[in-house]
């Protein structure tokens, strides 16, 4: 299952994981000093200093994870390959020779298509899974993974649904149990700017928090279009952006990278409930599937704390990214990594790539014997996304107790190719919370 990462807005966000495969030359020789920093001498629990990695999604933020995972150190070797289409995964296949070289050891008896192409992934000798397939997919596969007792690196989101997320809770808790690494791909939290701010934000440099502003507000996005011989599923499959239960709609996909902030900002303590709205502006014909083109929810806290959250995608529009976070004393700007206020802070320290760095810390703990687990967090910020959107469909105030206990299940009655799940597009007052 192939899953490319929307581009980023302009803004203070970075370079967008799409443009990764046209680093500079500069970047690479900055991620090379990294891993040496990070990487010392101490071969991982196995007994080798060779890890090898497999790409479960090999669509562009597939691709770019694979030479992440790579870059991380010179010892990983790429050596499987899973995709539902085979010409998604031909071209990663040629993509990635060239892009890691040697670290690049993928036989053809090792690139498995399909909807079973995961359990087959599980069945091999790999020590890391790379999860980038599209997050409908992401329970279950995580779940396989673990069960297999491997080291898993889970982009965002992890689930569409509230039935997913209780699956991964579990599954994340099975993971610490067998000292299985789950890291996850909610890059800002690897971010050195983002994680010096935060902790100056949490150090008094505002003062408390009283409210937050959190906007994901970008362009349109790609869309492959339709041949004549793609069944539904496929069609659907191949343009997985458009449809909730393979995206969980675009607040979730991609605007959790800014609620994961909020969360992160109140101590990863989830909010109580939400109230939001959104619609079908421009986004309106069929090629779209069900997806809303823009959000707005706020997120109450036990604390009294309330985050405003917007997102959009529509072009010709102003764009911004950003978490502003207003306190007694002054207000941060995450991504701009500055502080006004009672004292005036900026970040002047190293900025690696938060794409190699959150690898780099994967690997690293695995060849030290140590375990990284971001279960708990990834679950409760796609949580957030997925509240938000429940009350935007609905129209009504979503509690986290609601959310978190819905038996709303998005998944298909089967995965074969063929009939797809019916398009429906939720209208605020009709739609029921399940």
């Amino acid at each position: 299952m192939s899953a490319d990462n929307p581009a980023r807005s302009s803004g203070s966000a970075s370079s967008s994981r799409r443009s990764f495969l046209q680093t500079s030359a500069a970047a690479v020789a900055a991620g090379a000093a990294v891993t040496a920093a990070l990487n010392p001498p101490p071969v991982h629990a196995a007994g080798s200093d060779v890890l090898k990695v497999a790409l479960i999604g090999c669509g562009g933020r597939g691709t770019g994870a694979a030479v992440n995972a790579m870059r991380a150190h010179p010892e990983n070797r790429l050596t499987v390959l899973a995709d539902a289409f085979e010409d998604q995964l031909g071209r990663a296949k040629a993509t990635l020779k060239a892009q890691v070289g040697e670290q690049f050891a993928v036989e053809d008896a090792n690139c498995f298509t399909g909807f079973d192409a995961y359990k087959q992934v599980m069945a091999t000798d790999v020590d890391v899974v790379c999860l980038c397939s599209p997050p409908g997919f992401r329970p279950m596969q995580l779940k396989a993974a673990i069960d297999a007792g491997k080291h898993v690196f889970c982009e965002k989101p992890v689930a569409v649904d509230a039935p997913g997320i209780r699956s991964v809770l579990e599954t994340s808790e099975e993971a610490k149990k067998k000292n299985l690494n789950l890291v996850s791909g909610l890059c800002w939290r690897y971010d050195l700017g983002v994680r010096a701010t935060m902790e100056e934000v949490k150090n008094g440099a505002i003062g408390d928090i009283v409210t937050m502003q959190a906007n994901y507000l970008t362009g349109t996005l790609w869309h492959r279009g339709r041949k004549p011989e793609w069944s539904d599923m496929e069609y659907q499959m191949r343009n997985w952006l458009y449809f909730t239960w393979l995206s969980g709609d675009h607040n979730n996909e991609q605007h959790i990278h800014t609620l994961d902030k909020m969360l992160w900002l109140m101590n990863d303590e989830p909010p109580i409930a939400c109230t939001g709205m959104g619609g079908r502006q421009v986004r309106v014909g069929e090629e779209w599937g069900n997806v809303y083109d823009h959000f707005a929810v706020c997120y109450e806290w036990a604390n009294g704390v309330r985050g405003y959250s917007m997102c959009r995608q529509m072009g010709n529009c102003f764009n911004n990214t950003e978490c502003y976070v207003m306190g007694k004393k002054g207000q941060a700007k995450m991504l701009a990594h500055d502080i006004e206020g009672e004292m005036k802070w900026s970040y002047k320290g190293d900025k690696p790539s938060m794409y190699d760095y959150e690898h780099l810390e994967l690997f690293k703990a695995i060849r030290e014997g140590r375990t990284i687990n971001n279960g708990t967090y990834m679950s409760y910020s796609t949580m957030m996304a997925i509240m938000g959107r429940m009350s935007a469909y609905t129209g009504q105030r979503v509690t986290w107790e609601q959310a978190m206990k819905s038996t709303e299940d998005l998944s298909p009655k089967a995965y074969e190719w063929g009939a797809a799940p019916p398009v429906v597009v939720s209208q605020p007052g009709v739609a029921k919370l399940v």
